[in-house]
């Protein structure tokens, strides 16, 4: 049986040896020559990582090649999880295009410009980004990505190193990069799809929002935004309560006109505080009036549950699945699930033993009802389909 995708892991201080084996592993899953390789590197000194990446990229010199520093790896079935390890993916893409990039930020007129996007081509399918959160605008280059790239799908994530700024490598097309963000354009016939888990639940009813200012809901359906918010918490039983304590979401409609909005169908950003004397409920976004919104909360079992019906879902859709890619939030892994392989296990059980790999993010990039944003606590994955 012919073999398009694989990964490999290699956990061990020496990370040089580690970046090797995993990549060697990777390749030699494959029935044939690689056209893309990607690898993910946890150490604690920056300049071991970035020595252990040039040495990813030596190994796998004939293919387009990507990859990035991270506080936890995923591959061969599992998380690795603060501890000095490198996970690879080879992928063989028949048909495919691909172009690497690395993007960089420019400052003109108080602007920042954002230089180094390839070409769009008609039938570019989906662009993996990795970026560094310290230095890259991450979010108002997502949030607006459709201004320059259309409807192009981005999926990937924020790299991280375990001595956080300052601490991040990027790679590609054989050089190291200490900021800004890289990727890979993929276009031809390749067939890919996205799942981005957000993994919360509604609380209460949608509402409109009647009056906001600036990240400020100040009024929902014609009442004060946190008199709303004191009924809805108020008609929960003490579990849910407690969800809302420990952190309380609200969902963002993605389509107006749907009849019903349910799990799924909402962008997730954080409530992040309240201001009593405006009756207020400040979030972590703009949203403008008009726009429906519904109160969520997160916990291990409903982000567990959202994965595995996905990924479910677009498997029935799609039929064989032979590779992914899978970038998720630092914030999961064993902090949510007590077990870093929590999201990969999910992946193997629904999915089966396919070629995956990826690592755990400070933030996640993905399309959610069509239009690319960054979020947190999520699962991004990349979908290879034959």
């Amino acid at each position: 049986m012919t073999s398009r995708f694989a990964d490999g892991l290699a956990v061990g201080s020496d990370l040089g040896a580690a970046a090797e084996t995993a990549v060697r592993q990777a390749l030699a899953g494959l029935s044939g020559p690689a056209d893309l390789v990607c690898f993910f590197i946890c150490g604690e000194d920056p300049d071991d990582v970035a020595r252990a990446g040039q040495r990813a990229m030596a190994v796998a010199s004939s293919a387009h090649v990507i990859g990035c520093s991270a506080t936890g790896v995923i591959g061969d079935g599992q998380g690795v999880e603060l501890t000095p390890s490198v996970s690879a993916w080879a992928a063989t893409l028949d048909g495919g295009r691909l172009t690497t990039f690395q993007l960089e930020t420019l400052t003109a007129e108080d602007k920042f410009v954002v230089v180094g996007l390839p070409e769009r081509q008609a039938d570019d399918q989906v662009a993996i980004l990795l970026a560094d959160p310290y230095t890259f605008p991450t979010d108002a280059f997502v949030e607006r990505s459709s201004e320059v790239l259309g409807d192009l799908p981005l999926i990937g994530g924020l790299a991280n190193g375990l001595e956080g700024r300052g601490s991040v490598r990027l790679f590609a097309g054989g050089e190291v990069y200490t900021e800004g963000a890289i990727g890979v354009l993929l276009g031809g016939g390749v067939k890919v799809s996205t799942v981005v888990s957000q993994g919360c639940r509604p609380i209460g009813p949608t509402m409109v929002v009647t009056s906001a200012e600036e990240n400020l809901l100040l009024e929902l359906a014609g009442q004060p935004a946190l008199a709303r918010l004191e009924d809805i918490v108020s008609d929960l039983d003490e579990d849910d309560r407690e969800l809302v304590a420990a952190g309380l979401q609200i969902g963002v409609a993605m389509d107006e006109y749907a009849e019903h909005h349910e799990r799924g169908d909402f962008l997730i950003r954080g409530v992040i505080g309240i201001d009593p004397e405006r009756e207020a409920v400040a979030i972590g976004d703009v949203v403008d009036i008009g726009r429906t919104v519904r109160f969520q909360v997160r916990d291990a079992a409903t982000a567990d549950e959202d994965l595995y019906d996905l990924l479910d879902a677009h498997r029935e859709e799609l039929g064989r699945i032979d590779g992914a890619l899978l970038f998720a939030c630092n914030g999961r892994g064993s902090a949510m699930f007590g077990s870093a392989d929590h999201d990969a296990v999910a992946l193997r059980d629904t999915l089966g033993s396919i070629g995956m790999a990826g690592f755990f993010a400070a933030g996640e990039v993905g399309p959610v009802a069509g239009h690319n944003h960054v979020h947190g606590f999520t699962a991004s994955i990349l979908v290879f389909s034959s």
